[in-house]
């Protein structure tokens, strides 16, 4: 029997490994959303960031599948548990992905640079003191410093650098990290970005967001000042109405 995403009692585990949760759950929610999309998109290079106990990967390979042959996964981690329990978790499922040891993308940037067509990434984002980011073990997986955002702004310009022309970034987030400003940052770039899935629990909202290239959406840097959140009227107002209240939000194909 096939099945479109990984299977919790097939997904490997590892004390020290970020076990499947509801923000792991709420990107594979999100990428099943985008399905056709995705199809449609004829990704030849999908990664993930961060790829814990395999679950986001795996799933990302099984919804896909058949019907999108010839596409290669890549999947990163800091935590050299983690590689090893995806690994398990990928031959549990019957597929296959890239494993690499690193930090975010250390060592892939020209290797990778403008050749991502999808990119997933479960970043560590929970609020915590700076000394604890990027620690050894499963302190890893959500140590994510000032508002959450020391790992999350540390992806976002390895993001740009490694998607394709056509490149999709789909990320979760947390209301504490501003996402808002996250948008305007890549905006700046120059992406547009829209809500996937946006999901409450009792401990937290959580938003996963795509972003893809689209120049027209760029916004001078003169205009926008994101250290002092500065920035025009109306960019913050059009921003602003992505984030409704509802579990669903979309707009045209992308």
């Amino acid at each position: 029997m096939s099945f479109r995403t990984a299977q919790i009692r097939l997904v490997s585990s590892h004390r020290e490994v970020y076990e499947p949760c509801d923000d792991s759950f709420a990107l594979v929610d999100a990428l099943l959303a985008d399905r056709k999309n995705l199809l449609e998109h004829h990704p030849t290079l999908c990664m993930e960031v961060g790829c814990g106990s395999g679950y986001i990967i795996t799933s990302l390979a099984l919804m896909l599948g058949q019907e999108a042959p010839g596409v290669h996964y890549i999947a990163t981690d800091i935590n050299p548990h983690a590689v090893r329990v995806t690994s398990e978790t990928l031959e549990a499922h019957g597929v296959h992905s890239e494993l690499i040891t690193t930090d975010i993308a250390s060592g892939l940037e020209k290797r990778l640079a403008g050749l991502v067509d999808v990119m997933v990434v479960n970043p560590p984002y929970v609020p915590t003191p700076e000394d604890e980011v990027g620690r050894e073990g499963i302190a890893s997986a959500w140590a994510g410093g000032e508002n959450g955002r020391s790992v999350i702004d540390k992806i976002l310009p390895i993001a740009d650098n490694l998607l394709s022309n056509k490149g999709w970034l789909y990320m979760v987030t947390l209301t504490a990290n501003n996402p808002s400003e996250i948008c305007l940052r890549m905006r700046q770039k120059g992406y547009a970005a829209r809500i996937v899935v946006q999901r409450s629990t009792e401990e937290e909202s959580l938003h996963v967001i795509k972003f893809w290239r689209d120049f027209d959406t760029r916004v001078d840097s003169k205009e926008m000042t994101v250290t002092n959140k500065t920035v025009p009227a109306r960019v913050m107002e059009s921003l602003v109405s992505q984030f409704p209240l509802s579990a669903f939000w979309r707009s045209g194909p992308q």
